[in-house]
């Protein structure tokens, strides 16, 4: 779902509003997250755990007839197809935007391209794959690392393990709120850099929430701020998505991405764990695991993006 929204959000959006168009989109995750906790607490009160599957599928259901009778076909993506009735298609969509009728669709480009997950590793786009995918990577892990630990680390710290709802609660806000931010400040400044920046304040950030606290509005505080620039840096990555892609492959692109960078949320807990077991105590598992945000900040440097001034 994260690749198909990410491209159609994008692919949407004119050049001025995309960033900031995939940044809104993305927050729709801690978002959900927490109205989808807030329901499931509720739920989980007088029903059984399978219920809270069961309203997570029915929703998914629902948005199956919205999304096919009012999400149209991308223009970009019927310019460069052009099948039968593309042109129609395009000047209603068009019209929905409030512009005029295209009376001709552009020519076809005249290269021929493999397939979509093939040019992934053509020579023009294997670099870009290659340090987008592992920014990703890294950096999910720094922040799975937030979501999934936060609950034990309360507990350890001799808070009740009823607080820490509210300490993830906290951390989604502040992700949201993060990500809303960013998606508005890439309209005067480039995303690469505004990405970078982000995570390099994440290394500071979860090095800090690793210290501990003394008390549990300490705490919450300091996951929200924690949240709000991890958070940040992964709608950052899903604007550079939109960016680092050309059109035929930003779909798929932002799919490959996500899926291998994936491995990095999986793996976070893990590697956690094995940290805290081999004897580290919280503050050195959380500057190696913050890292992450480091190791990806340094993959954007040498990331092209389609905007910024003096880059490919």
């Amino acid at each position: 779902m994260l690749a198909a929204t990410n491209a159609a959000a994008a692919e949407h959006s004119n050049d001025k509003n995309r960033n900031l168009a995939v940044s809104l989109m993305a927050i729709g995750y801690p978002i959900g997250a927490i109205l989808g906790g807030s329901v499931a607490a509720w739920l989980l009160q007088y029903y059984s755990w399978r219920t809270v599957f069961m309203l997570g599928g029915c929703m998914s259901l629902l948005f199956i007839p919205i999304v096919w009778l009012r999400l149209p076909e991308t223009v970009a993506f019927l310019c460069q197809r052009q099948p039968r009735d593309a042109l129609e298609r395009c000047n209603r969509t068009l019209e929905r935007m409030g512009h005029a009728n295209a009376e001709a669709l552009p020519p076809v480009r005249e290269q021929a391209f493999k397939g979509a997950t093939s040019d992934l590793f053509s020579p023009a786009l294997i670099t870009t794959t290659t340090l987008v995918t592992l920014a990703y990577f890294t950096h999910i892990a720094t922040f799975y690392f937030i979501l999934k630990w936060e609950p034990k680390i309360v507990v350890d710290m001799d808070f009740a393990a009823s607080s820490a709802a509210g300490v993830l609660v906290w951390a989604n806000v502040g992700g949201a709120i993060g990500g809303a931010l960013l998606g508005f400040l890439t309209r005067r400044y480039p995303v690469r850099l505004l990405t970078i920046g982000v995570m390099l304040i994440t290394f500071v950030m979860v090095c800090v929430f690793g210290s501990g606290q003394t008390t549990l509005t300490g705490l919450a505080l300091v996951a929200a701020t924690a949240g709000f620039f991890t958070n940040a840096g992964v709608v950052g990555l899903y604007a550079i998505f939109a960016e680092a892609f050309p059109t035929h492959v930003r779909a798929s692109g932002t799919g490959f991405a996500i899926g291998v960078g994936r491995g990095g949320a999986s793996l976070s807990p893990i590697i956690a764990g094995l940290l805290f077991e081999g004897g580290f105590g919280l503050q050195g598992v959380a500057i190696f695991m913050a890292s992450g945000a480091l190791v990806a900040a340094l993959a954007l440097f040498f990331v092209k993006t389609q905007r910024e001034p003096g880059r490919a």
